[in-house]
């Protein structure tokens, strides 16, 4: 018996018509691979997304390799894919790799990046003016090859930076347009709670896993709110990243490993308790390495963990001093 529990490796789960063509929701190519519906989106969005980051710099991704990566993600059943101005090459690499296939995913880019058309930043960092966000919409749609993106996120605007310039209502201007679907952001806590309170945004990308949960109640509140919730670093780039290091420990604390399946990596199963959050609708997790992408595909597939293995987690960990 652990923690009250008994074998806890048996609580581990193996576990509309429209308009056009261009609306038309992806879809998953594989039975294991589940989608959620991203809040009053209607958009139904695969748990495991793809964050395009790791594609910005062709010195360490070559385009061969990225024309690869690209196909591998939607051939694998993945329909979700986030990208930024601010990551260097990732939106001109989508839209040369993948605008062949535009209907077959849900795409979101952000907006305020101060930079030039390869990417390429410049200070101040973010720019959040009306201007700003009108030329960074067609500088995506011109990189993305596309008529529009699904989602549009202000990349971290605060409160105030929202209020001062009209921020939303130059996002809800585009969006009548077409060139955007839904107007989001991704944020943090204290604003996330603002925005919520004024129903401002269609989805929020948020930070979080099961070994960082700062923001886990509030997960819970934006989709209650029926908002559609994108988790970002859910596993933090890995078990060998050095951002990991005092989370694994933290993990070793609460002799999380017993709740392991044989063969499973310790990030494929904090990915899969990052799944199991019942707020979460898709979690986007980076990588410019075809063995860690199948990895992950395999973590998703083998679906969430189940309910008493997940509150028993939970509890070792408010017990070592994480909680939300």
């Amino acid at each position: 018996m652990v923690g009250g529990i008994r074998d806890v490796k048996s609580l581990v789960r193996t576990t509309m018509p429209v308009a056009e063509r261009r609306w038309m929701p992806a879809r998953s190519t594989l039975p294991g691979m589940k989608r959620r519906i991203l809040g009053k989106t209607r958009l139904r969005a695969t748990v495991l997304g793809y964050g395009a980051m790791e594609l910005r710099d062709p010195g360490r991704v070559s385009d061969r390799e990225a024309d690869r990566l690209l196909g591998a993600v939607l051939d694998g059943g993945i329909n979700f894919i986030d990208t930024s101005p601010d990551y260097g090459e990732s939106e001109d690499r989508i839209g040369r790799y993948l605008c062949h296939r535009r209907s077959d995913y849900v795409l979101a880019t952000k907006c305020g990046c101060n930079v030039d058309d390869r990417g390429t930043g410049r200070e101040p960092r973010h720019v959040w003016t009306r201007e700003h966000l009108l030329r960074n919409i067609e500088q995506s749609l011109r990189r993305l090859r596309t008529d529009h993106v699904d989602i549009w996120q202000l990349h971290g605007a605060r409160v105030e930076d929202v209020d001062g310039a009209g921020l939303l209502e130059v996002m809800h201007e585009v969006k009548a347009t077409g060139k955007a679907r839904h107007v989001s952001i991704s944020s943090t806590l204290p604003d996330i709670r603002t925005y919520l309170l004024r129903r401002a945004f269609a989805t929020y990308q948020i930070p979080y896993s099961a070994l960082q949960r700062e923001h886990e109640l509030v997960i819970r509140e934006v989709a209650a709110a029926g908002a559609g919730v994108i988790i970002r670093g859910g596993v933090a780039k890995g078990e060998h990243s050095a951002r990991m290091a005092n989370r694994w420990k933290l993990w070793e604390t609460c002799n999380l490993d017993e709740f392991v399946a044989e063969g499973e990596s310790r990030s494929g199963f904090l990915l899969r308790l990052t799944i199991t959050h019942p707020g979460m609708h898709t979690t986007i997790v980076g990588t410019s390495n075809p063995q860690h992408l199948a990895e992950n595909l395999a973590a998703a597939e083998r679906g969430t963990v189940r309910e008493d293995a997940y509150a028993e987690i939970q509890r070792r960990l408010t017990g070592a001093g994480e909680h939300p």
